[in-house]
């Protein structure tokens, strides 16, 4: 009895090594920067606002990079660091190379206008202000807006090896999915709502082909794809085709952030199998079904969730700095 209980104990101390490395998210809160920068999210959002009017790609670019950037090494700012020649950072992966250049310019300008304010210059990281801007863009595409929790210090290594297995990949079925989320601390509740970010962007030809060309030898077809929207993705991805073409990832309102993503998938119109599985499958399809109806209930799980991955891997101490310049380190 007693062997039993030492390992229970050392496993639940290795859980609370992995979830919760030096309780790094403690130090995150509302209003971090009240008596720093007191007015540092109005300052970001006047940026983001900006890049708004000029074009719709902020919104899921941001957004994209939000993700890509928490899953990656946590929320550290480490995808926005540019290669040198000594080192090829996170940014180059495959994985990352389709990040709309958007993103990346929405961070670097409201950094810059944040350290323009005296006050404020050097006191507030890039990975607070993607975090701040990833909220913006999700307000101003009809989203929910909600309060960030901010207090994350920028990464002090960026390496194209670190992404290899820790993203999401389009093939993915639900097994796979929610091993990938659960291993960032994220329920499978909050991988479907985080997945419905895909109501906004877009995606390539080659990452959606197989399903609507060769899908395996008896349905060349993916039999779960909606036939008329496999027929209109041919058209716009016909064979031999750029692979770089893009395709709206939801073809309802592709420029509106709602649960029209639900709908989409109750349709048979998820453009991936990573996306259409939340349906197909019996263990997520009644989430899918009650947010599909229920947008309310979408949006506070999204915030929910958004909030959750906003703390995965937070740098503290001497695990982090605030960088001067949001694509490259310190000197």
């Amino acid at each position: 009895m007693g062997r039993f209980n030492l390992v229970i104990a050392v496993l639940s101390l290795s859980l609370s090594v992995c979830f919760f490395p030096d309780s790094a998210s403690a130090q995150l809160r509302q209003k971090y920067y009240a008596n720093i920068c007191p007015n540092v999210e109005d300052i970001v959002r006047n940026v983001v606002n900006q890049k708004f009017k000029q074009t719709f790609v902020t919104v899921p670019a941001t957004l994209r990079m939000f993700f890509h950037d928490c899953f990656v090494q946590g929320c550290d700012a480490s995808v926005l660091v540019a290669s040198t020649r000594g080192n090829t950072a996170e940014k180059d992966h495959p994985d990352n190379l389709s990040l709309a250049g958007d993103g990346f310019d929405t961070v670097i300008k409201a950094k810059a206008a944040v350290d323009a304010n005296p006050r404020c210059r050097n006191k507030v990281s890039c990975a607070d202000i993607l975090a701040m801007a990833t909220r913006d863009v999700v307000s101003l595409a009809g989203g929910p807006s909600y309060a960030v929790e901010l207090g994350r210090l920028d990464g002090l290594r960026s390496t194209a090896a670190s992404v290899n297995g820790n993203l999401p990949k389009p093939s993915f079925n639900l097994n796979q999915l929610n091993a990938m989320f659960a291993s960032k601390g994220l329920s499978q509740t909050d991988m479907i709502a985080l997945s419905a970010a895909h109501t906004l962007g877009f995606s390539h030809c080659d990452k959606f082909a197989n399903r609507i060309y060769n899908f395996n030898r008896q349905n060349p077809v993916d039999p779960t794809l909606n036939r008329q929207y496999a027929t209109q993705l041919q058209g716009m991805c016909p064979r031999n085709v750029d692979p770089r073409i893009a395709i709206d990832m939801d073809p309802k309102t592709p420029r509106a952030f709602d649960n029209a993503y639900f709908q989409n998938l109750q349709q048979g119109k998820g453009l991936f199998t990573s996306d259409q599985v939340l349906w197909t499958d019996r263990r997520s399809r009644p989430t899918v079904d009650t947010w599909a109806r229920n947008p309310e209930a979408f949006k506070s799980a999204f915030i929910q969730a958004m909030t959750k991955l906003g703390r995965v891997g937070v740098k503290t101490g001497r695990n982090g700095n605030i960088r001067f310049d949001c694509g490259r380190f310190n000197g």
